[in-house]
């Protein structure tokens, strides 16, 4: 089955080295001008800051980073986008409820004199839209365990603390009808090693209209609590404090305008909410520094955008997703989106490792060989759900390169959905995602700056940004060139799903249904390569459609070949 790669060699109409040489150059600008220490500090800038929409500190988040984007010499538009080569604004939205912060908060059993829980070490301790007590608050808690959790509302709680090995937020409705004043709950994915990092609590939120407050606690306290309640009666003062206000949502989104299609575009997500560093300051922060690199390449003549490059900082999913759907013709000119979320770890802390998380493609359904979906877990992916492209492989190419270079570790995963990436495959627009995962500090007030690690922001955005820059100057040898990585892809994924099906009709399993895996990879590849044709900026000749033609009648006469042997 060496066919098929020995054809691509040979048959790629000898391809000029200009495409690789412009890849060559942009990875070069951008290793020599992408400042990790600027990333890094607006990464520690934005982590500092508990950022929920509207808030206080997902606003300062935002006005951070639009001073960044002035003094690159980003310019505020007035009407449209068109009136500058770069330009940026802030979009304010009403909020249907009134947006939440934390304040402070402690929890300390009667007769100890350190704190059981603080907000200054565990600042998830408070779930989102948590009301405030009214001072200091003093009262028994009754540990409910698991077999009794059902029975809470049939009991007399009245003025006590419920505390159960549950989420908080699944027992507020029993415990206020049974007159509970507040919650204390304990609930960790086995994949944040809570035995381990005992003082972890990931975040969570509650209903904006419970009367009565709760908490969330980590491993570490929760068994502490466990054991003085099972030992006798145990009483707890409680002191929380947080504000509701009503307030507007920010979406910062700046433009640097291409010079021939300008309304074609490439169009990067960075979330802001959430209170984490990895989990998302460092895509605020990565995305800031690459907007600051490419407009100091721009000012400096060092580079001239052919389509335009967009950057969105905004609330997760709902922002990027009103950019695509607010305008419909601008939703025609989007190209290509990125969602940079989790882009900082410093897996030797976290664990994980960086993933591109792929496009819909048949990997996603049947998951074998060295696929594998992380503990996030799979989508409800199914063959009509798949989204061929040359993107993923095109991503996954430029990756690599930067991780041989600086010997950087480069994984990819099957779709499964959860960021910014979805917006745009959901209203059919290739999207991507950068990630890590598993990150033993997922969503846990232990992510914190010292798990980020500067090197990693910038092998991420020097990849992401070199991606960009090629593919909005994208001219024939760049169709070329990604026609040739697109089909060696293609070549080695078939050779490999060949060998799993062949192996697995060795064991027993239907042919028919092993046939069909090999079509479906093979019709995903067939119409990634067809993609390619719209590429280029301009269309000068009619060597792109020419080389696709020759390389997608290869792929399927190997296909055919591989089928027989299956089929005898």
């Amino acid at each position: 089955m060496k066919r098929l790669l020995t054809l691509l060699l040979a048959g790629s109409f000898a391809l000029p080295a200009l495409a690789q040489n412009n890849a060559d150059n942009y990875f070069k600008l951008n290793r020599t001008g992408f400042n990790q220490k600027n990333a890094y500090t607006t990464t520690g800038y934005v982590e500092q800051r508990w950022r929920v929409p509207g808030n206080t500190g997902f606003n300062e988040s935002i006005f951070y980073v639009e001073k960044i984007l002035k003094d690159a010499g980003f310019v505020l538009q007035k009407e449209n986008e068109q009136e500058a080569p770069m330009t940026y604004r802030i979009e304010k939205r009403s909020i249907k409820q009134d947006t939440w912060e934390p304040i402070n908060a402690s929890v300390t059993i009667e007769g100890e004199s350190a704190p059981l829980l603080s907000f200054k070490t565990n600042r998830n301790m408070i779930p989102i839209n948590c009301i405030s007590t009214s001072g200091d608050v003093t009262a028994e808690v009754v540990y409910i365990n698991k077999t009794e959790v059902s029975k809470i509302g049939t009991m007399d709680l009245k003025g006590k603390i419920v505390f159960a090995e549950s989420s908080a937020g699944s027992l507020i409705a029993a415990a206020t009808k049974a007159g509970a004043i507040g919650v204390m709950g304990y609930s960790l994915p086995a994949y944040t090693q809570p035995e381990k990092h005992q003082t972890s609590i990931q975040f969570g939120s509650i209903s904006a209209k419970n009367t009565i407050w709760a908490l969330l606690l980590s491993y570490a306290a929760k068994e502490k609590l466990k054991a003085s309640c099972q030992k006798g009666k145990t009483t707890l003062k409680v002191n929380i404090q947080t504000k509701s206000y009503p307030m507007e949502e920010l979406t910062l989104v700046a433009n640097v305008k291409g010079s021939i299609k300008p309304d074609e575009r490439f169009v990067y997500s960075a979330h802001v909410q959430e209170p984490g560093a990895n989990d998302n300051a460092s895509g605020v922060g990565c995305l800031a520094e690459m907007a600051r690199l490419y407009a100091s390449l721009i000012k400096s003549k060092k580079f001239t955008p052919q389509r335009t490059m967009t950057f969105l900082w905004g609330t997760e999913i709902s922002a990027t997703q009103r950019y695509i759907v607010e305008d419909s013709i601008r939703a025609k000119g989007i190209l290509w989106g990125m969602s940079l979320d989790m882009v900082g770890e410093d897996t030797k802390k976290t664990g994980g490792s960086f993933l591109i998380e792929k496009m819909p493609d048949p990997s996603a359904i049947w998951t074998r060989g060295e696929d594998k979906h992380t503990e996030w877990g799979a989508g409800n992916v199914k063959e009509e759900n798949l989204f061929p492209h040359y993107f993923n492989d095109f991503i996954l190419d430029i990756c690599n390169q930067q991780g041989r270079f600086a010997k950087w570790t480069v994984n990819a995963n099957p779709f499964e959905g959860g960021s910014d990436h979805t917006p745009f495959l959901r209203n059919n627009i290739p999207g991507l995602l950068m990630w890590h995962f598993t990150d033993v500090f997922y969503h846990t007030d232990n992510d914190r700056l010292d798990k980020v690690s500067a090197e990693t922001l910038k092998n991420v955005g020097v990849s992401a940004l070199t991606a960009g820059m090629t593919l909005v100057n994208a001219d024939e040898n760049t169709a070329l060139a990604i026609a040739k990585t697109v089909a060696a892809a293609g070549n080695k994924r078939l050779n490999a799903e060949f060998l799993l099906s062949q192996q697995a009709i060795k064991d027993g399993k239907d042919a028919a249904k092993e046939k069909h895996i090999i079509e479906a990879w093979r019709n995903w590849y067939v119409a990634a390569l067809t993609t390619i044709g719209e590429l280029p900026v301009k269309k000068e000749t009619t060597r792109v459609g020419s080389n696709l033609k020759f390389l997608v009648q290869d792929l399927e006469k190997t296909t055919g070949e591989m089928l027989e042997k299956l089929g005898k």
